[in-house]
């Protein structure tokens, strides 16, 4: 297959993972059957890794086997491997790293896209518990006054506290 070709499965990989993330985001780790890990990211705690850290090791596994088939011969594994590994650093990039500030380093955004994405994340952990989030998408964010709007219905709104504190304002 052509160099542009392979490119482009790459890259229509990460940009199909942020609706894929979202889908995991809202309605399996925000859901019964993926609570269990996730709530660890819900919760304040002092610990370096989450229970939610398992998900990362589980998309892992999903990227390595693509790319492992993919290298067999089995055309465009590869290519969707790479992708979602693509993915997965950036989702490093923002969410652990500008959002919850899991690196040894801080990073603060003062404007732009980037801004407007920490914020967007910050308001999905303004609920208590795993009901009336907003914003599970990872690389898009929503107009943060669309978030607002939808968070004013919710009565269970509280104050980002914790890790997510130190990332900015909500």
């Amino acid at each position: 297959m052509s160099l542009a070709l392979n490119a482009l499965v790459v890259l229509g990989t990460v940009v199909l993972m942020e609706g894929v993330a979202y889908a995991t985001h809202r309605w399996i780790m925000h859901g019964p059957l993926g609570w269990g890990w996730h709530r660890s990211h819900h919760e304040p705690h002092e610990h370096v890794l989450e229970r939610n850290d398992l998900y990362a090791v589980v998309f892992t596994i999903l990227s390595g086997f693509l790319v492992a088939i993919g290298m067999a011969g089995v055309w465009p594994l590869r290519q969707v491997g790479i992708g979602l590994m693509v993915y997965g650093i950036l989702y490093f990039i923002v969410h652990d790293g500008l959002v919850h500030q899991r690196w040894p380093f801080r990073v603060v955004p003062r404007g732009g896209y980037v801004k407007r994405l920490v914020q967007a994340h910050l308001m999905h952990h303004a609920v208590d518990g795993r009901d009336g989030c907003v914003s599970f998408g990872f690389l898009y964010a929503p107009p943060l006054s669309d978030l607002k709007a939808r968070l004013q219905r919710n009565a269970s709104v509280r104050a980002p506290r914790g890790r997510t504190e130190r990332a900015g304002t909500a």
